[in-house]
């Protein structure tokens, strides 16, 4: 993998941005759509741009050829799950919470590389970052105006539905080599399949009545924070590797509590200013550590 250019970093910094702002509008359309519902919805949106983009560059979806089982998987661990866990946890959560959650993505990503990549591997000097990192997320869980007794099991299943992206992320360095926007058309196409008799079966979407505003949100979730960031995400993460792609986790709760004080009017603690504080920290460690890696 390559060192990061000034092109890399602002990928991942418009990544942050489109991913940070995803969390508010998570927690909008939570209010008329049930999880799977909420991530079929999503899912389908996304589906759409990226189809039509494969075939305007007359691009191959394969998806649906003999070797479909990776990007089954792959939409299984990387898009089906996390969207639904993602979903249930922020519905209890403040948007912002569910953001900075992510940040232990980074955490898993790199044990995970560690293990079963070869040319990411943790050195001393990045595992003490992404420590750093992670210990703000620790840090939040003593403010109980944040996390209580009431919702402290949908902050753990926000971050269970983080590290299924980090699964997702090491299945997909598999597929690098299939194209850009295959990969993400046909990986996306597979997650409509999962998540519809779910929906159906599980939470009767036709019996309810949402509203436009939160069906709005959840358009700009397919169309933004999924079809357009999943073809940034991709891209990042076959040039410059998946810790420097999980680096994104960082900045994603930087943005997230942006948008939930001044859009969502989410109360901002002292622990929440802290814990970004640390988490800064570690973003400056990891990225003055990722020199990149070459195969």
């Amino acid at each position: 993998m390559r060192e990061a250019k000034s092109i890399d970093v602002i990928l991942l910094t418009i990544l942050g941005i489109i991913w940070g702002s995803s969390f508010f509008n998570i927690k909008i359309a939570t209010y008329s759509y049930d999880p799977f519902t909420l991530a079929l919805v999503r899912v389908f949106f996304a589906s759409i741009p990226l189809y039509l983009l494969c075939k305007y560059k007359k691009i191959k979806i394969q998806a649906f050829t003999k070797n479909w089982k990776p990007y089954a998987i792959i939409g299984l661990c990387n898009i089906t799950i996390p969207f639904t866990l993602i979903a249930v946890g922020t519905s209890q959560i403040n948007s912002y919470l569910a953001a900075i959650l992510m940040s232990t993505t980074p955490l898993s990503g790199s044990l995970l590389a560690h293990f079963f990549t070869n040319d990411e591997k943790i050195t001393f000097l990045k595992s003490i970052g992404i420590l750093v990192g992670f210990s703000g997320i620790v840090f939040l869980f003593f403010d109980k105006l944040i996390i209580n007794e009431n919702n402290y099991l949908y902050a753990l299943i926000t971050i269970l539905g983080s590290t299924f992206y980090s699964i997702g992320g090491i299945l997909t360095l598999k597929l690098k080599t299939k194209g850009n926007e295959n990969v993400t058309t046909s990986t996306t196409l597979w997650s409509v399949i999962f998540l519809l008799p779910l929906s159906i079966v599980f939470e009767t979407p036709w019996t309810t009545t949402p509203s436009v505003e939160s069906t709005l949100a959840l358009f700009y979730l397919g169309v933004v924070a999924t079809g357009l960031a999943w073809l940034i995400r991709f891209r990042i993460l076959t040039v410059n590797g998946l810790v420097f792609q999980t680096q994104v986790a960082y900045l994603i709760p930087i943005f997230g509590v942006i948008f939930g004080y001044f859009l969502m009017d989410e109360i901002i603690t002292w622990r929440v200013l802290i814990s970004l504080i640390i988490i800064i920290l570690g973003i400056y460690i990891v990225k003055k550590n990722n020199k990149g890696y070459k195969k």
